[in-house]
């Protein structure tokens, strides 16, 4: 699976990437949403994980760009984030998040494994 990752804090990110590459899966990485759609228009990915806080664009904003692109319907985009409120999630599934992980409630591992599950059902 190839992911897109982004998250303004380089730690989590390179983490996360670290995690993933690990597992066996191609990851690319963006520190905000703006430099995610100009990766995006360049090339396409199987999943998008992001934060919710992020300067330039938050996480529903850049769900709401993601929408926009032709390749939307082949991907899974799956919010990353230690915004852990009910609205926040039902705001980001309205948003077309296809899943949401709380960052605080699961190791790396496990977050690793929640995609995985996430990616396999379309």
């Amino acid at each position: 699976m190839k992911l897109l990752l982004i998250d303004d804090d380089s730690f989590l990110r390179d983490m996360y990437a670290t995690k993933f590459t690990e597992a066996g899966h191609e990851v690319v990485v963006a520190e905000n949403g703006t430099q995610a759609l100009v990766m995006l228009e360049k090339d396409s990915v199987d999943a998008v994980l992001l934060d919710m806080v992020m300067p330039i664009m938050t996480g529903l904003e850049l769900l709401g760009h993601l929408n926009q692109l032709p390749m939307f319907s082949n991907m899974k985009c799956i919010v990353l984030s230690n915004q852990g409120e009910e609205s926040d999630k039902k705001a980001a599934e309205a948003a077309g998040a296809s899943g949401y992980i709380v960052k605080a409630e699961s190791i790396p591992s496990e977050v690793v494994a929640k995609v995985e599950a996430l990616c396999a059902l379309k």
